[in-house]
């Protein structure tokens, strides 16, 4: 199979000292192919500055990717210099070298030179200072490859969430919530589940917007007139789908096992419980893309930015994923 690529994020993030981990912690026989887009430069900073040993090695598309323990492969995108680089304080040479590698691992992709791609985290403002005025990573992937619509999946190991509605307030949620796109999203993550985590008859609970599922309309009547209707059209066309069930019960049957993923219908519904149990090992996966894109389940940090204090385990867990969904796509062809 042809390499992951991994996009550094923002050189004054986090990225850069969770790749370094990965490369360094994580034996190469138990990674799959991977190659960094960005800047060795930074990394050598970064691997100066917290004493790593890891060796950075230039890579050019055509060339085989070894697999050696500390040894990470770039295509370098951008050269920046050390007096570029201040932990925690992003600039606009560090916001244009985040943006140059996310659209090479892209272009990369789309020429067959990767099989998938991770991304790092990089700030969405500091999207806009590279002139790139996108409201974030995944609209801007959802233009460099031409896509309509994405739905935000977070994966773990024992929960699985897609989301109705994503970054809106809190009132906003029932006016957006629309019959014929939630036919669509239980459609979209059924046939996830089904390619991509490989699940032969995936099994989907409807998380209800109202508490109690809104008992019988007194506690709102989305669930009657919106949630129903669209799942009752989902199942005619094969869908498993169960529920709508009450927020404080589905959670747990499902991180039991009885379900293999729940459809929330705003954010935090979905992201409170899903944290609680994968905050450190969770993976955003973005469904609706041409290309297999998964990535870090938290933002760049620039609190803790230089500091050798970050974790790679969601990042170990995004390339580990990236590379199973690019495995099972690739089978289905």
């Amino acid at each position: 199979m042809l390499p992951l690529a991994i996009t550094m994020g923002c050189p004054a993030g986090i990225g850069p000292e969770i790749i370094l981990k990965y490369f360094s912690l994580t034996h190469a026989h138990e990674r799959p192919a991977a190659v960094v887009i960005g800047d060795c430069s930074v990394l050598r900073y970064y691997a100066e500055r917290f004493k790593s040993d890891v060796s950075i090695r230039p890579w050019a598309p055509g060339n085989p990717v070894k697999q050696d323990d500390g040894v990470i492969p770039v295509l370098e995108t951008s050269t920046l210099l050390p007096q570029d680089i201040h932990p925690g304080h992003p600039s606009k040479k560090t916001a244009v070298a985040m943006a140059d590698a996310i659209i090479a691992a892209v272009g990369g992709i789309q020429k067959s030179i990767f099989s998938a791609l991770c991304t790092c985290p990089i700030s969405k403002k500091a999207l806009q200072e590279s002139g790139h005025h996108y409201p974030g990573h995944t609209e801007m992937l959802a233009a460099l490859t031409a896509s309509s619509s994405q739905v935000m999946m977070m994966a773990g190991s024992s929960l699985r969430i897609t989301l109705a509605t994503i970054h809106c307030a809190l009132a906003q949620v029932p006016e957006l919530l629309q019959e014929e796109s939630l036919v669509d999203l239980f459609t979209t993550t059924h046939q996830s589940l089904h390619v991509d985590f490989d699940i032969a008859a995936p099994k989907i609970a409807v998380a209800a917007l109202n508490p109690h599922a809104g008992e019988g309309g007194m506690f709102g009547k989305e669930e009657e007139q919106i949630i129903v209707p669209a799942m009752e059209r989902a199942k005619n066309k094969g869908i498993d789908l169960h529920g709508p069930f009450p927020p404080d019960t589905v959670f747990f049957k499902a991180a039991q096992g009885e379900y293999d993923a729940v459809v929330c219908m705003y954010h935090d519904q979905g992201l409170i419980p899903f944290k609680l149990l994968h905050f450190k090992d969770g993976v955003n996966v973005t469904l609706g893309l041409p290309i297999v894109r998964t990535s870090v389940d938290h933002g760049t940090a620039y609190d803790i930015a230089g500091k050798s204090i970050a974790d790679p385990a969601s990042l170990r867990a995004a390339v580990k994923l990236a590379g199973i969904i690019a495995g099972n796509r690739a089978r289905t062809k």
